[in-house]
């Protein structure tokens, strides 16, 4: 049997009960972190925590929305962004209304983000603003619903926000539409697309089909659960100290004993000249790397209006 064999479809039924065993986890060294798809680089990239284990080609990707966050976020990085660094926001809001109550006191930029200098437009590059706004979405794969696995996407605003047009909307205009056909955002299969017309990855999204009745029982299962709720959950690791970036402790000195003089018969007596000790040398840190048959003839019927 091939590795390919092996896993398509996911667990076998019988064996679930085994899915998270103690055996497994201690071998792998415990969690291997959150199920996400990145956009990074205009590219489906799909993750385990900060893992990239499989990537697409395509331009379009098939999902089922199951959850979402209940408002957008915001976050703000203090400096530039370094490529591959993993920095941790200066200043965060769960609510877009005023900071978290975990940011630390002197971290905050504003009491109310409505205030903040960092929520006026131009404080970010060119036009935009320096505190950007955020939205969390949980996601069952179209084609891997069985395997009840739930991803997160980070939606950028350009994503969130706008009007659109027919079949290429950003997230809230589609969550509109659907409402407008008393459609379940859950109730169908999402197309989330790239749009090749923004400079930067922008999704846009449209309905494909309704969801099967073996897929609504899945939905019907995962939409709340624990794996659900912390896909859309803020939450900011605390920055790590400055001893904790180093990959080893830097060697303390050791101190050598100092040896007693021997006594010399008539030294010849030279003046000495001290040698300037070189500068101690600077140790640089590493840089921490878906149903039914109405349904269907809702979805047909609305590419006619």
């Amino acid at each position: 049997m091939s590795e390919l064999t092996l896993f398509k479809g996911g667990v076998p039924a019988h064996l679930r009960a085994l899915e998270d065993d103690e055996t497994t986890n201690t071998l792998a060294g415990g969690e291997l972190g959150q199920r996400r798809i990145s956009i990074k680089g205009g590219v489906f990239r799909e993750m385990i925590g900060s893992k990239e284990y499989r990537t697409s080609e395509e331009r379009a990707m098939g999902v089922i929305i199951i959850k979402a966050a209940p408002s957008v976020h915001r976050q703000y990085f203090e400096g530039a962004y370094v490529e591959g660094q993993n920095a941790a926001p200066t200043c965060w809001s769960s609510n877009s209304q005023t900071p978290d109550a975990s940011v630390p006191e002197d971290q905050r930029q504003a009491p109310k983000c409505m205030d903040c200098p960092q929520n006026i437009k131009g404080s970010g590059q060119g036009e935009s603003r320096a505190c950007g706004y955020r939205q969390r979405i949980a996601v069952l794969l179209e084609g891997e619903v069985e395997k009840r696995e739930v991803y997160q996407v980070i939606l950028p605003p350009t994503s969130v926000f706008g009007d659109g047009e027919k079949g290429k909307l950003p997230l809230q205009a589609y969550a509109k539409h659907l409402k407008a056909h008393r459609t379940p955002i859950a109730g169908v299969v999402t197309e989330m697309r790239f749009d090749t017309a923004s400079p930067t990855p922008k999704l846009v999204f449209k309905p494909v089909r309704p969801i099967t009745e073996e897929e609504l029982d899945v939905v019907r299962a995962m939409r709340d659960s624990v794996e659900a709720e912390e896909a859309v959950k803020l939450t900011v690791a605390p920055a790590k100290p400055a001893a904790a970036l180093f990959d080893t402790p830097v060697a303390k000195p050791i101190a050598k004993p100092i040896a007693k003089p021997i006594a010399k018969p008539a030294p010849v007596v030279v003046e000495e000249v001290e040698e300037e000790a070189p500068p101690p040398k600077k140790v640089e840190a590493k840089k921490p790397e878906a149903a039914t048959s109405s349904l269907e003839s809702l979805v047909d019927g609305w590419d006619d209006e």
